[in-house]
């Protein structure tokens, strides 16, 4: 799963071509980093990856696309240039993939290749030099010393730093992920089970929108997830987690409803991690949008859990009375309110079995009523806008997948191409 790498750049030119984009800043030690933001000046292309661009660029060219990527400069460049320059193309092919690039910070604009500005197509007169050539006498530090892959540093197009390859396989992991990705003690925790890959990718493309980054999300074990992963977003894959918990000692999973059984206990174990580490929760399905950030701010105090009426969304706030609920015979006693409701084949829904179990424990419950914080999406046409107070649009998860998509559009918040990469980049400052 290691995030693939396009070339190598030889020379100095690494600028910001997103717009409001965090500012380059590396210390002196770093000499070698990856940045998503690719550079057509001295480049060391890799066989491989530039094979699967020269094939992605003829596909798109034969069908009329344009490297458009909102919220870079180079979408301007190529609508007053044209194919006079490629870098457009490639940047467009990158953020597709989820792709990276090395580059070097020699210090003191040493480089291993120089671009001299002669006048021409790019300057309108000549600009000199754009580094001093590095050699064997101005070396002043170990040349040849190379890390991992794993010990560099990895930035997106923003400049904000990602960390790629975190798949949560035991509750220490589980732990250190947590504490990496909370934003003031919350958490957001996201089931990819039964969603559409497009619809996953339309998410993440809103989560940037609203720099939310404090999220995890816990699915089957797939390509798809692995390549989330591989992209800088911490996923949990519940038979490897689940493995490593022995939570396959707690209960049968023979039955028809294996794959919910699996995903119910995944959100336990993260609810009860959380509840132990002090931190706020929110645990949503991936048939839901938010619209905005406010959805995610904990809005009454007198209440430690929401639960959702007719969707997945769960809430627990950290407190002392919900960090004792979470204590070492939550998960058996979790597990035996499962095996219950499945003797009596009723509903296995996280939000369920949490007010059955809550119920039991006498907690106060605030039951959500998410028709008061967003829209649900129907069969029906959508022909008006959101109102000022709604944060989010939720769906039954059995509506196709092309009607959803339709309905999404109609309101303007379907925000991927037909690669169902984000049709923009958004830059948020740290």
């Amino acid at each position: 799963m290691p995030p693939t790498i396009v070339h190598t750049s030889t020379g100095l030119r690494c600028s910001d071509q997103g717009k409001h984009g965090n500012k380059i800043q590396l210390d002196d030690r770093t000499r070698l980093f990856l940045y998503q933001l690719v550079g057509t000046w001295g480049q060391l292309l890799f066989p491989k990856p530039w094979k699967e661009f020269r094939l992605w660029y003829d596909n798109h060219k034969a069908k009329g696309i344009k490297p458009f990527l909102d919220g870079m400069v180079t979408t301007g460049w190529y609508k007053k240039m044209g194919e006079k320059i490629w870098t457009p193309w490639f940047i467009k092919f990158i953020h597709t993939r989820g792709y990276f690039n090395i580059y070097t910070n020699f210090l003191h604009e040493r480089a291993l290749s120089v671009s001299h500005r002669d006048a021409g197509v790019n300057y309108g007169k000549t600009a000199g030099p754009d580094s001093h050539i590095l050699d064997e006498s101005s070396l002043d530090f170990g040349f040849w010393d190379m890390q991992p892959l794993s010990d560099l540093r990895w930035y997106d197009f923003c400049f904000r730093e990602i960390f790629p390859g975190r798949v949560v396989g035991s509750l220490d992991e589980l732990g250190s992920v947590l504490n990496s990705v909370q934003k003031h003690d919350t958490v957001i925790i996201v089931s990819l089970f039964g969603v559409p890959e497009m619809v996953i990718r339309n998410l993440l493309c809103h989560f940037e929108s609203l720099n939310l980054w404090h999220y995890v999300f816990i699915g089957p074990e797939s390509d798809f997830l692995f390549d989330l992963a591989r992209r800088g977003h911490p996923v949990i894959g519940t038979d490897q987690f689940l493995r490593s918990v022995g939570a396959y000692k707690l209960m049968s999973f023979q039955d028809s409803n294996v794959e919910m059984i699996k995903e119910v206990l995944v959100k336990a174990y993260v609810l009860k991690k959380c509840l132990e580490s002090r931190y706020n929760i929110w645990v949503v399905d991936g048939n839901m949008l938010p619209v905005n950030s406010d959805l995610f701010i904990e809005s009454d105090p007198s209440y430690d859990f929401y639960i959702g009426k007719s969707s997945e969304l769960f809430f627990a706030g950290r407190s002392s009375s919900t960090r004792n609920l979470g204590g070492n015979d939550f998960i058996s006693k979790f597990a035996m309110m499962v095996n219950s409701l499945l003797v009596k084949r009723q509903s296995l829904s996280f939000g369920y079995i949490m007010a059955k179990f809550l119920e039991q424990k006498g907690v106060r419950v605030k039951n959500l009523d998410e028709t008061s914080l967003g829209r649900r999406i129907g069969n029906s046409n959508v022909n008006q806008s959101f109102g000022d107070r709604k944060q989010m649009v939720f769906w039954s998860s059995d509506i196709a997948s092309d009607l959803l998509q339709k309905r999404l559009q109609e309101l303007g918040i379907w925000i991927v191409n037909d690669d169902f990469s984000c049709k923009a980049v958004v830059c948020h400052k740290s």
